[in-house]
């Protein structure tokens, strides 16, 4: 089985004049992202999108930034099968709690047994103990966390807080979903170390820790908990992020395994296909596909990550 994970940017239907139209693979913060010439690249944008993901061609993909079902099914309809993938028939992406309806999805070439959102969920209903400022009656997931169920394997896909734009004031935010996360995969398992469940996603840990939380506030989550497959890269090819029109380079999008299934598949390594990023992610210097531009088009601002794992299919 091949998995992947790629945060998309942004993906959303539109239908201006009656007619369908996905934005692009901006986010409108920076003026090169706004107005009529940067929304003349959108389609080639996710022309690029659809490629990458047909260059990973995994059995299943986890998706985040995601507008809802109907952008999933046009962006597969109308760019992914005609980048030449075999299609995909298994596709998820339920409400969450994103304001712009940024979602986190699934979509697969194998059965799903059961997808499961998290998105209700509470700190007082997980019984958590959470950081001073995060309302306990409150949705923990500011997205959400989607649990698929399929073959050996269950599926935590994720999309936390940015720690933009202040990192230490969004650290509490992060820091109670990484304990509503583990708290889930606790909840699934009796023995979780035992178990064979894999944490997909972008999970927005900033690069350096803020001066007065010296731990991450995805600790809860990583080691020993779980085992960071992407340390199984050296640590030069760990970055699946690059700011734009900056020089920063990010590892947000995370692959965690549970203990026993990194010995399982003790030679899996993680790839991260860096095709699509734009130009100015000067720390790439491989192959692009062709219509990659300076800033834009690009497919996001995120690679995409896979992995083999032989016989999870069960």
């Amino acid at each position: 089985m091949r998995l992947a994970s790629f945060n998309v940017q942004s993906l959303r239907l539109r239908w201006p004049g009656g007619h369908p139209r996905l934005d692009g693979a901006r986010d409108a913060d920076v003026p090169a992202d706004r107005g009529p010439a940067a929304e003349a690249l959108d389609p080639e944008d996710r022309r690029l999108t659809a490629a990458v993901l047909a260059r990973a061609d995994a059995d299943v993909i986890a998706l985040q930034e995601v507008f809802d079902q109907d952008t999933l099914d046009h962006f597969h309809d109308h760019f992914l099968l005609a980048a030449g993938v075999a299609p995909y028939p298994y596709r998820h992406c339920i409400p969450g709690n994103d304001g712009r309806g940024l979602d986190v999805a699934v979509i697969s070439r194998l059965p799903l047994s059961a997808v499961i959102s998290h998105a209700q969920e509470t700190p007082a209903r997980l019984g958590l103990e959470v950081p001073h400022g995060v309302d306990p009656d409150m949705p923990v997931f500011r997205r959400d966390c989607l649990q698929v169920e399929m073959g050996l394997l269950t599926l935590f896909i994720c999309h936390f807080k940015a720690p933009y734009p202040d990192a230490r004031a969004t650290w509490p935010v992060r820091r109670a979903e990484a304990l509503a996360l583990r708290c889930l995969v606790t909840r699934r398992f009796a023995d979780p170390s035992a178990a064979f469940w894999l944490i997909l996603g972008d999970l927005n840990e900033p690069r350096e820790a803020t001066p007065e939380r010296a731990a991450p506030a995805i600790a809860p989550v990583t080691a020993p908990f779980s085992v960071d497959l992407m340390d199984r890269l050296p640590i030069a090819e760990r970055w699946s992020w690059h700011e734009p029109f900056g020089p920063d380079l990010g590892s947000p999008d995370v692959m965690l395994a549970s203990p026993a299934l990194a010995q399982r598949w003790p030679d899996a390594c993680p790839q991260i296909i860096r095709h699509g990023l734009a130009l100015e992610a000067a720390a790439y210097d491989g192959p692009r596909l062709a219509g990659v531009g300076k800033h834009r088009p690009h497919a996001s601002d995120h690679a995409v990550l896979t992995i083999e794992l032989p016989g999870a299919e069960g």
